[in-house]
């Protein structure tokens, strides 16, 4: 499990594990994660670090009630006041290391918009090719709740999608992905490895967490894994409760791997981890057997349209039972795609008035999901 020296890796770190039940720091333990860190840096891998826990240092600093989680506008006031703890507690502590910290604080539309997501990979690129470490959190001070992450597990993916990370470690307040929830009247299993995130993995997840100062679970871990995987980035969850996780982890190999699946562009990659989109179209089960069959869609199989995007806009397709089969760049806009419903490509140049595309989304410029 020991990393290979040119890897670059993002480690991403809960609010369960930075603060105790009553918000202070559990300092001893971060330092351990740190020397951890400070070690592979040294080993040669590359280093960033997906850091919660702002909104619940910031509400013991005012004050505040429920963790500062009892309404968006406590949140962002709390996250203003902790990010500055944050961001010094790991500057402090890798500078003993003789490593620079850099912060980086990102929002759902930083990683959705294709031209920003661009300028944010810019970034880990440089300050990755300087040896610095970047810590990133999502901006909780002007997220509202339409455009947030809401978890830092996906956050954490997206990020290694953009600085084309080779792994994804998500230090848990458990040990991994279980087939029953811990502590049912039958007890579970930890799955070491799982191949591919289907239905069947997701069913085993609960979506709650035992702290209650964070904003993930199980299901966003796995939502995370699923982004990862699209990118051909490994993924792993395990338990951040001992000292020095990284290495409990290096030697004895307790956690969950999500296997990577093959690598796609990096449009692709970038396409299979959105979060939003601007519309949706329904096609029919020959469309949707075609889409799988890496073709691209074409009008003729479209039933239905929905959403007020332009052309280059990203677009999730679905087969007649509403499940998302895909994702891509739309080639109209939505009034032309109403348009061209259900006709053939011989007939759109006299429904549009000029020379048509090839297809409605072209395979090139989407990713099955």
């Amino acid at each position: 499990m020991t990393a290979p020296s040119n890897e670059t890796i993002v480690v991403k770190v809960g609010s369960s594990l930075l603060v105790n039940e009553d918000a202070s720091l559990r300092r001893d333990w971060v330092q351990t994660l740190v020397s951890d860190i400070a070690q592979r840096h040294a080993d040669g891998a590359s280093v960033i670090i997906v850091s919660s826990g702002s909104i619940a240092l910031g509400a013991r600093k005012l004050g505040l009630k429920k963790g500062g989680r009892a309404s968006l506008s406590d949140a962002q006031a709390a996250a203003s006041v902790g990010q500055i703890a944050l961001s010094s507690l790991w500057s402090e502590l890798l500078a003993e290391h003789g490593i620079t910290a850099a912060q980086m604080l990102l929002t759902l539309d930083d990683m959705e918009n294709r031209k920003r997501y661009l300028n944010a990979t810019a970034t880990l690129e440089k300050l990755l090719e300087h040896r610095a470490i970047p810590v990133i959190n999502e901006n909780d001070s002007v997220a509202t709740d339409e455009i947030r992450f809401g978890d830092n597990d996906r956050l954490a993916a997206r990020v290694a999608q953009a600085a084309s990370a080779d792994r994804v470690i998500l230090l848990s307040d458990i040990d991994g992905l279980y087939d029953r929830t811990p502590g049912s009247e039958t007890e579970g299993q930890i799955i070491g490895l799982v191949e591919e995130v289907d239905a069947r993995i997701m069913a085993m997840a609960d979506g709650s967490t035992s702290s209650g100062l964070g904003s993930g679970g199980m299901i966003s871990k796995l939502e995370a894994a699923r982004i990862a995987n699209l990118a051909g980035i490994e993924m792993s969850i395990i338990s951040g409760r001992e000292d020095y996780p990284l290495e409990r982890y290096a030697l004895s190999g307790v956690g969950t791997l999500f296997k990577a699946s093959g690598n796609a562009n990096a449009r692709k990659s970038w396409l299979g981890g959105g979060l939003t989109s601007a519309g949706t179209i329904m096609v029919d089960a020959g469309a949707a057997e075609a889409l799988r069959g890496g073709g691209s869609l074409l009008a003729a199989g479209i039933i239905t349209i929905s959403g007020q995007f332009d052309r280059s806009d990203v677009v999730e397709i679905t087969d007649p039972d509403e499940n998302i089969i895909a994702r891509g760049l739309a080639e109209y806009n939505a009034m032309d795609c109403v348009k061209l419903i259900g006709h053939r490509n011989s007939e759109h140049e006299a429904l549009l008035g000029y020379t048509p595309r090839s297809a409605v989304v072209h395979r090139n410029q989407m990713v099955l999901v």
